[in-house]
């Protein structure tokens, strides 16, 4: 029973053993990951992805992470070229490009670069006006950028990007930008309420104008068409005045002396009805009684 045990225990202790060498000898490796190994001290490179074998108690493996990452840098104060301190806060993006140099090469290449980051951010800002810093934040990410690289490369970390957070100015900057910002606005303001007066004043000279030329085009139209009316009246006033005259001539040549002679002495007889006392009678009416003449001659003979 006691031989039995015994067994039992070196049994189970040796199958821990094998359990615990097992894992120790093979690793899974994700295909976002690397295994750096140093056998015996010495780097033999990264292996994976997929299945790695190691010498237990030989081997040393280190993970290395290929994702990309970002390493947020706290608020830093910096001094302006013209002597404004701000604070600016930024993130850093970076990615494992040589899996054993950024093991071998650097021992944390977190804190070693946040502290490149500093110095450089100070280095850049000190170069650069208030006003500049301000409105050109992209190229101030690209400076950060290339700059961070140079130093990160022999680390076998690239440096994709750098985005600067935020820029607090100092207060008297931020009060006189917030002043600044109300003037723009009013300005704005007192643009548009002029160009829209102006567009208004624009609008309603161009509709007085198309006013005035319906007026005068109407007017134009009711003078032709009256002045085509008198025309028409007056020609056909004509016309009858004419044709009146037409009729009268005719009549006229139908008359023989008999018949003026009666209307002469027709007329005579009205004349002596009238108060007048002198009367003068044309030459012609002699010629005109010439006939009754005759007649009261002949009738007397």
């Amino acid at each position: 029973m006691g031989n039995a045990i015994g067994t039992f225990i070196t049994l189970f202790i040796f199958l821990v053993l094998v359990i615990a060498l097992a894992a120790m000898a093979v690793k899974v490796v994700r295909e976002y990951q690397r295994l750096v190994v140093f056998r015996l001290g010495r780097s033999i490179g990264p292996k994976g992805p997929g299945l790695v074998i190691l010498l237990p108690f030989i081997d040393r493996p280190l993970w290395v992470d290929l994702r990309e990452a970002f390493l947020e840098v706290p608020k830093q104060t910096c001094i302006t070229k013209d002597n404004a301190p701000i604070d600016i806060d930024f993130l850093i993006y970076w990615k494992v490009m040589d899996p054993a140099a950024s093991v071998i090469q650097v021992a944390n290449f977190a804190g070693a670069s946040q502290g490149i980051a500093t110095t450089t951010l100070r280095a850049v800002i000190g170069d650069i006006s208030l006003d500049d810093v301000l409105a050109k934040r992209e190229d101030i990410n690209k400076v950060l950028r290339v700059k961070l690289d140079e130093v990160t490369e022999r680390w076998g970390v690239k440096v994709t990007t750098v985005e600067i957070r935020e820029i607090t100015p100092p207060r008297e900057v931020q009060a006189a930008m917030n002043r600044q910002l109300t003037a723009e606005r009013e300005r704005r303001a007192v643009v548009l309420e002029a160009d829209g007066k102006r567009e208004a004043s624009i609008k309603v000279a161009e509709g007085e104008r198309q006013a005035t030329i319906l007026r005068a085009e109407g007017s134009r139209q009711a003078t032709i068409l009256t002045a085509e009316g008198d025309r028409q009246a007056a020609s056909l006033r004509a016309e009858g005045f004419a044709l009146a005259l037409e009729k009268v001539f005719a009549v006229a040549r139908t008359v023989d002396d008999k018949t003026m002679s009666l209307q002469y002495l027709e007329t005579l007889k009205t004349l002596g009805t009238s108060a007048a006392t002198k009367f003068v009678l044309p030459m012609e009416l002699t010629n005109l009684l010439r006939p009754f003449q005759e007649h009261t001659k002949r009738a007397t003979e």
